[in-house]
């Protein structure tokens, strides 16, 4: 297979969102996606339907071992078997590796298989959902942060985050990387936690007094176990973290209420990956998640009772999927 500049593992709606902003824009992409979504591809290319309305064709490579070379790789794949996923490109030649991927595993099992110097940091403040049809409805375009492990600034990190932002898909380079991973993984396990219990579009439970309480305190638990890992924690997420630990609870469930009106006025059908998950009958991102969230917590001395429930109720609902009633 040629070489490519970025090669996007995962096809779901994230993925096809930024490969085909970049094929579009003149970059070479090839997508590594699975027999059904990448026949999909190969017959109607990668359909963005919301905030950009086009279709774009793109290279499908079903079989990850046969990738040779990449500038970049970009994982854009669900937590569960990322190793699995991982292990065919052990041999291909990545200049870059990132992960926009949910959790606090991703940037480890990068530097398993290609080397730490090879890794920047990354998240996407980006939504989208993967319809049955196969176009993708594109809900979310805030940024997408890429960074140097270590902090600082780089080169490449800057080349990487320019090229994806020329294509129409907002990025930036942030010093503060891990930071930014931190502060984007406690608000979306406050937000994930409450879409599967509550199935409902992510306005309809955070304007609610209860369920924006208890994202609250779902939030802060990880904003401690955060603090106990050295961890500073950002505003610049999807939810402002870093106040909503400092203020008192009833000004962050206040906060939490008003992102729910904006939701509700800018963004009303937005649902959260893991519900879409939910109802599709796909499996569950939790014990990357949620799970290695407990397990860090339990390591490191820091009470998260509230956490721990919700990691067993939401893999007890992962385990139950499509079991028989009664």
């Amino acid at each position: 297979m040629a070489d490519v500049e970025f090669a996007i593992l995962g096809a779901g709606a994230i993925g096809s969102i930024i490969g085909a902003h970049l094929a579009r824009s003149g970059r070479s992409v090839l997508m590594l996606a699975r027999a059904r979504r990448a026949q999909q591809i190969e017959r109607s290319g990668l359909r963005i339907r919301g905030l950009a309305e086009f279709s774009q064709a793109v290279p499908v490579l079903v079989e990850p071992r046969l990738l040779r070379a990449a500038a970049v790789l970009v994982v854009a794949t669900k937590t569960g078997g990322t190793e699995a996923a991982l292990a065919p490109l052990r041999g291909a030649s990545i200049g870059t590796a990132l992960s926009i991927q949910n959790g606090l595993m991703k940037n480890d099992q990068l530097a398993a298989v290609f080397g730490r110097a090879t890794v920047l940091g990354a998240l996407a403040d980006t939504s989208g959902e993967l319809l049955p049809s196969g176009e993708v409805m594109f809900t979310r375009n805030a940024n997408l942060y890429v960074g140097e492990l270590d902090g600082g600034d780089s080169a490449r990190a800057r080349r990487i985050a320019a090229t994806i932002d020329a294509s129409g898909i907002r990025a930036t380079v942030a010093a503060n990387i891990q930071s930014l991973e931190w502060s984007k993984f406690a608000a979306w396990a406050g937000l994930m936690a409450l879409a599967v219990t509550t199935r409902a579009p992510t306005w309809r439970y955070a304007v609610d007094p209860g369920a924006a309480l208890v994202l609250v305190r779902l939030l802060r638990e990880v904003g401690r176990l955060a603090k106990a890992r050295g961890i500073e924690l950002s505003d610049e997420s999807v939810l402002p973290v870093a106040a909503l630990c400092r203020g008192s609870e009833q000004q962050a469930v206040a906060a939490i209420r008003r992102f729910g009106d904006e939701l509700k006025s800018g963004a009303p059908e937005h649902r959260m990956s893991t519900l879409q998950d939910l109802e599709a009958g796909r499996s569950l991102e939790v014990e990357e998640t949620l799970g290695h969230a407990v397990r860090l917590a339990q390591d490191s001395n820091v009470p998260a009772p509230l956490l721990s429930a919700f990691y067993a109720l939401v893999a007890a609902l992962d385990r139950m999927r499509g079991s028989p009633v009664g």
